[in-house]
């Protein structure tokens, strides 16, 4: 029963919005008003408040990471119940009940869950990939993808486990549909790319 029991705890450690809590309590704003209207940690650091951003983007990892990696690591859960329990905080994120069910786009928790998963081996490449992807493309919505993609080359060549693909494929489903909007406008080049190629054909 125990780690059944796990996944509505899980779920509401990602819901809880601490990007609108803190922007808030430190900053007497609503993140929401801001950027993409989204509560999370890229509006954080919109508000100008570097420290506000960095401790909402660490609290938003964490709100994830430790629920999952309790039960991976500690309690030893495998399974369906390990994949739901890795599921339930981004959909918590998403669907957050303190924010009448209208969250975030989950990315930082995202990234979390591998945390809680694989500590250093997942999160690195989705890192890597999420700033090459930044660097590289627009809509930022594709940098989720490339982070993604990452992630996928570690599981094919590294850790073939099917729980760790049944999350992934979970969180591929997730991820496209809060970034549906970046997605629909199809990938582009950012502008440096562009003039670096002409610079060369002149």
């Amino acid at each position: 029963m125990l780690p059944f029991a796990l996944i509505p705890l899980a779920f509401i450690c990602g819901s809880l919005p601490f990007s609108v809590w803190l922007g808030k309590i430190l900053l007497g704003l609503d993140v929401r008003k801001l950027g993409d209207g989204n509560p999370g940690a890229a509006n954080a650091f919109r508000t100008g408040n570097q420290l506000v951003g960095l401790l909402v983007l660490l609290l938003d990892i964490s709100k994830a990471a430790v629920p999952v990696g309790w039960a991976y690591f500690n309690l030893g859960i495998r399974g369906i119940p390990m994949v739901l329990i890795a599921v339930a905080p981004i959909i918590g994120h998403v669907f957050s009940p303190f924010l009448g069910f209208r969250g975030g786009k989950a990315l930082a928790t995202a990234l979390g869950v591998w945390i809680g998963l694989s500590i250093w081996k997942l999160s690195i490449p989705a890192v890597l990939g999420a700033l090459v992807g930044i660097a590289l493309l627009t809509p930022p919505g594709w940098s989720a993808m490339v982070a993604l993609s990452g992630i996928l080359a570690v599981l094919l060549i590294w850790l073939p486990d099917p729980l760790l693909f049944a999350v992934w494929s979970s969180e591929v489903l997730i991820l496209a549909w809060t970034h549906r909007n970046d997605l629909r406008q199809g990938i582009h080049l950012r502008p440096w790319i562009s003039e670096l190629f002409s610079r060369k054909k002149d």
